[in-house]
């Protein structure tokens, strides 16, 4: 627990960091639609389609796996983030507009693109500025915003579905993702200026494992 409440700490003096992991939180939990799905395919007249909602964000995170080349040649990773968890409300909130099965299943992969987008850049953040001794410590942060975005997200659907009906849920979430993005990057500037090239944080670590590489390779000589 001690290490975690380091790592807390540690972050919260950072805006580059707790961008990663509030822009993700507002993202899951406004617009986290898994829980949905069962009622969804009924209301769409199709529920052989439940497996297909189900595995439609992973295709998205696949055909950006497979086409990801292009992520090197990006640098400004917050404002990245920021359009990929921006295209996550939108494309959900799109989809629970549209009545076709195969538009929704395509909303939905866009969706899981978008994510899998924001998770390259929030890991790409993580591993170019975190120093090698509060790596551990910081490990727990960045589970709790893959685990507890999605799992309040749930529970947000559940209950907004329970008073707005199943559209209102997907929408209104959707539009509320997009909303709470927006407000908080514009709290996180240093968060949304974010450029690997010029970060201070990033050029600290590259100069370190530099020295560390060059150490290492004379010791072996």
């Amino acid at each position: 627990m001690s290490a975690l409440i380091d790592g807390v700490k540690y972050a919260t003096k950072r805006q580059d960091l707790m961008g990663t992991y509030l822009i993700d939180f507002a993202a899951m939990f406004f617009a986290w639609p898994t829980t949905l799905f069962p009622f969804w395919a009924d209301s769409l007249g199709s529920p052989s389609a439940l497996g297909l909602l189900y595995s439609a964000g992973t295709v998205g995170a696949l055909l950006v796996t497979l086409t990801s080349g292009w992520t090197l040649r990006i640098y400004n990773h917050g404002k990245a983030i920021i359009f990929a968890a921006l295209a996550w409300g939108l494309a959900i909130a799109l989809a629970g507009l549209i009545d076709s099965v195969p538009w929704v299943l395509f909303c939905l992969v866009v969706a899981g693109g978008a994510d899998h987008v924001s998770v390259i850049f929030r890991a790409t953040i993580w591993n170019q500025t975190i120093p090698q001794e509060l790596r551990g410590r910081l490990a727990g942060l960045e589970v709790l915003s893959y685990t507890v975005g999605p799992i309040s997200g749930q529970l947000r659907a559940g209950g907004m579905a329970a008073i707005t009906g199943l559209r209102g849920a997907i929408v209104g979430g959707g539009a509320l993702c997009i909303a709470a993005v927006g407000a908080t990057s514009t709290f996180l500037p240093k968060f949304r200026k974010y450029d690997s090239r010029t970060d201070q944080y990033a050029l600290q670590e590259r100069k370190i494992r530099g020295e560390s590489e060059r150490e290492k390779d004379s010791s072996e000589e």
